[in-house]
C-alpha cells in the first residue's frame, strides 16, 4: 500500500486531528461540496476535515474504491447518514514531501449534498461561537 494512503487510513480510521495538521501542507487547498469557492491554507482546511470527521465518520463510513499513484488519491466511500445513503470522493493530491496540497469532496445524491450542508455549517458555527 501506498504510504500516503497508509497515512491517510490512520488519519481516517483513528481521527488523528495531531496527525492531520502534521500533513496538511501551508498552502493546501480545500475544496467544499457545499462551498462554492476554494478555501485556502491549513488553518481553514484542517477546520473543515475535523468537522468531517464529526458528521461523516460512523460505523457505515468505507471506503468502496480506491484509486492511488504517487501524487494523487481518489477514494470513493459510502456511508448512511439520517437514513440517506452517501457516496462520495475524495480526491487528494500530496506533495513531494508527502503533505496534502488539495483535497476535493465530491458528494451524491442532492439529499447528501443538502444534508451535509446543514450538519457541516452547525458544527462549523459552534467552532466560531467558541472562538
Amino acid at each position: 500500500m501506498n504510504t500516503n494512503l497508509q497515512t491517510w487510513h490512520h488519519i481516517i480510521f483513528n481521527q488523528d486531528r495531531v496527525k492531520l495538521s502534521a500533513i496538511l501542507a501551508d498552502d493546501v487547498v480545500f475544496y467544499s461540496p457545499v462551498v462554492h469557492t476554494p478555501q485556502k491554507g491549513k488553518k481553514i482546511t484542517f477546520l473543515y476535515l475535523s468537522a468531517a470527521f464529526g458528521v461523516f465518520f460512523n460505523e457505515t463510513f468505507k471506503y468502496v474504491r480506491e484509486v492511488v499513484n504517487e501524487t494523487e488519491t481518489l477514494l470513493e466511500f459510502e456511508v448512511e447518514i439520517d437514513g440517506i445513503l452517501i457516496n462520495g470522493i475524495d480526491m487528494i493530491s500530496w506533495n513531494d514531501e508527502g503533505k496534502i496540497i488539495s483535497f476535493k469532496v465530491m458528494l451524491r445524491p442532492l439529499k447528501a449534498v443538502d444534508l451535509i450542508h446543514q450538519k457541516m455549517g452547525e458544527i462549523l458555527m459552534k467552532h466560531q461561537h467558541n472562538k
